[in-house]
């Protein structure tokens, strides 16, 4: 597989169970297929020389370089923030679910790797921003209100059928 970056031949490395391509002669960039990422974001997953060596590569991401096609897909990959690192850009591929990250970024998600407690606090932060978010929470209160009248409602007006000879 070459690197869709620096177009180099990448090299499978085994980062401790899960075999992974490396940039090694290039750019230093590493991909994952569907899964492994999630099995090497956090601190302590994973081990060996392998990943020991690939912690180390500085971070190097040129932010203008623009999208990068799937080494698997040949499709342009999109560009977002990790889920649980909401420092870190990866690119995703959303045909095969690969992502590939750049020199540095692996490390940079271990170390700003979220719990899920901080996960929620993140979201709650950034949709209190949106005002239609809150605007939906809004509406969504008043039909639930609305929703518990009628139930009351049907409730009264059920009870004179199931009584008999009335």
């Amino acid at each position: 597989m070459k690197c869709p970056v620096c177009q180099q031949a990448m090299v499978e490395k085994d980062f401790g169970g899960v075999k992974v391509d490396v940039c090694e002669n290039g750019c230093k960039g590493i991909w994952f297929d569907w899964f492994e990422l999630s099995k090497l974001d956090e601190q302590g997953e994973g081990l060996g020389e392998a990943l020991r060596e690939a912690l180390n590569y500085p971070r190097e991401n040129t932010e203008n370089r623009g999208k990068i096609k799937c080494p698997k897909c040949g499709v342009p990959m999109h560009i977002h923030k990790y889920k649980s690192a909401k420092e870190v850009n990866v690119d995703e591929c959303y045909s095969c679910a690969g992502f590939f990250l750049d020199s540095g970024e692996l490390r940079s998600i271990r170390d700003s790797f979220m719990s899920e407690e901080e996960e929620k606090k993140y979201l709650d932060s950034l949709l209190a921003d949106m005002p239609e978010y809150n605007q939906a929470l809004a509406d969504q209160e008043k039909e639930r209100e609305r929703a518990a009248a009628l139930l009351n409602y049907t409730r009264f007006m059920r009870l004179s059928y199931f009584i008999k000879g009335k």
